[in-house]
Formats: structure tokens, sequence, C-alpha cells
């Protein structure tokens, strides 16, 4: 059955924080701050990473699809929980929610294998730098991109598809901020327990697998890095790392929390903060992140700057 079989409405009202009314008002003005600060942010790295020669690599050709995929991630989202945030109307339509499941969940996974690639090509640039740029050359660089994404809608498409199915029995509350899988799981009713059961199954192998993924190569660079005889060479490969791993656990932190139990055992608030975080604070983030740690990163940023001024 379909939603629009199994209730009277055609929308949905999200509860959001209707019972701490209170919270609303500061979530709104801090989303109102961060969704421009992620869009500018990201842009700027898209921008740096185009147009300065000096960061045609593998490794900024990565970043560039990450701040991509962060923008539309938190574009998913951010729209429409201001929009109820500042209003009285708490609603979103089925076709808005189901567009929201649909392209949330295909940020959300992309960026799962997005950042265990990064990782594995860290671990071939300082681990293996004889042979970097033999493998990493720019058709095998498609190639891995093209296959994250690729991956990240087939699983989003196929997840998304199979909690639509699930009959909601005239139900068009959800105690959330936006459409997700587990809470729309956990709001459905009849047997849902196969619905729990892939899941979990699926996202093991999209957050706890590229995660163990990313530890084993950091590890690896770790033992590398420490045989680096050049202080500077240290220095700076520590720096990019640590940038990384501080995006990793930003976002995978909450994603497993999230992901990795029965969404029955859900507590009330715990998707409500989670969202928030996974989907507007660490996209806004990661490129602060990446720059402040970045010396070619801040160096072309402040190129970009100077020849915009200049030419003015």
């Amino acid at each position: 059955m379909n939603w629009a079989n199994e209730s009277s409405a055609r929308e949905f009202i999200l509860l959001g924080f209707a019972d701490r009314p209170w919270l609303e008002l500061p979530l709104f003005a801090i989303l109102l701050i961060t969704y421009p600060m992620a869009m500018v942010g990201n842009t700027a790295i898209i921008l740096v990473s185009r147009l300065d020669a000096r960061l045609h690599s593998p490794m900024y050709f990565f970043l560039t699809n990450l701040s991509f995929l962060d923008m539309c991630y938190t574009t998913s989202i951010v729209p429409q929980m201001l929009f109820n945030l500042g209003s009285t109307k708490k609603t979103i339509s089925y076709v808005g929610c189901a567009a929201q499941l649909y392209f949330f969940h295909i940020m959300g996974a992309t960026e799962c294998l997005l950042l265990a690639l990064m990782s594995f090509d860290r671990y071939l640039a300082i681990c293996k730098p004889l042979h970097y740029t033999l493998i990493m050359n720019p058709r095998i660089c498609i190639l891995l991109a093209s296959t994250v994404w690729l991956t990240g809608i087939t699983y989003a498409v196929s997840e998304a598809t199979a909690t639509l199915q699930l009959p909601l029995c005239g139900l068009n509350k959800l105690d959330h901020l936006l459409c997700e899988i587990p809470v729309l799981i956990k709001a459905a009713c009849g047997e849902k327990a196969a619905n729990e059961l892939t899941l979990s199954v699926v996202c093991i192998f999209m957050l706890a697998v590229p995660l163990g993924l990313i530890l084993a190569s950091y590890a690896c660079i770790g033992h590398a890095v420490f045989k680096i005889k050049s202080s500077e060479g240290r220095k700076k490969a520590f720096g990019t790392c640590s940038s990384h791993l501080i995006v990793v656990f930003l976002f995978y932190g909450p994603g497993i929390s999230m992901y990795l139990q029965p969404p029955s055992s859900i507590s009330r608030d715990q998707p409500k903060f989670m969202a928030l975080f996974y989907g507007v604070v660490t996209p806004a983030l990661n490129p602060f992140i990446y720059t402040l740690r970045n010396k070619d990163v801040k160096g072309a940023l402040g190129n970009l700057v100077r020849g915009i001024f200049a030419s003015k």
C-alpha cells in the first residue's frame, strides 16, 4: 500500500519541538546562520579547487565532491526546517516528504562512502607515494567517485522505497523535524520487523564497514608518518589527515548512534538532535576544518580573495 491510500490527508505534520516551543526561535536563528555559512564555505572550496592549478590533485577532486555533496545534503532539509520553525504550519506534503526522504539519504549514504574513499586516497599518498600518481590517475578518480555516488543512490532508493511501502493506518504525525527512514519505520503500523532488520544489515555495510576501513587506513598512515624524517613533512601529513579524521568522527558518530539500532528503540528526541548535527552542523563546519588546517587551501583562498579585490 502507498502512503496516499493509507491516510485521508495528503500531508504529514512534523511535530519537531512542538512540546518545547521556546526552542524554535533559537533553532531558527542557528539555522539561518549555519545554512549560508555551509553554502558559502563549500562553494569557496569548490571554486579554489577548480581555479588554483596547485589544487588539481585527487585529494582536492574528492574534497570538491564532498563540498558539493554537503551543499545538497543540507539543502535537502534546512529550507523545510526553516519554514516549519518560522511558522505555525508544521506540515510537509506526501510528495515533499518522499522527495526529502530520497535526497537526504542519497547524500548521507554517498558521504559515508566518500569519506572512506578519501581516507584510501590519503593512505596511498602517504604509504605508497611512488605508486600514487600511477594508481590515482584522473580516470581512476572519476571511476571511483562515480562508483561511490551510484552505490549511495542504489542504497537510498531501495531503502526509501521499501519504507514508503509500509502502511501508516491513517497516521500523519511524525515526531521529527524532517522525513527520515528510522522515524517513518517507527511511525508505521503493522509488521515492520523485516524493514528494521534490513535497515540494520544495510547500515552495517554503509556505516560500520567504511568506518572500519577508515580506521585501518589511518592506523597504517600513523605508522608511516612517524617514519617520515622531515618534521615539515610530518606536520603537513598530520594536518591533512587530522582534518579528515575530525570530519569522519563528526559525521559517523551521530550516524551510527541513529542507524545502527532498531528504529523501535530510538528515543523521542534523539532523531531531532542527530539530524541537526549530521545534516546541518557537519556541512557547515567541514569547510572551516579543511581550510584552517590546510595551508594549500588557505593560500588558494587568499589568492582568490586578492584576485577578486584586485579586479575591482
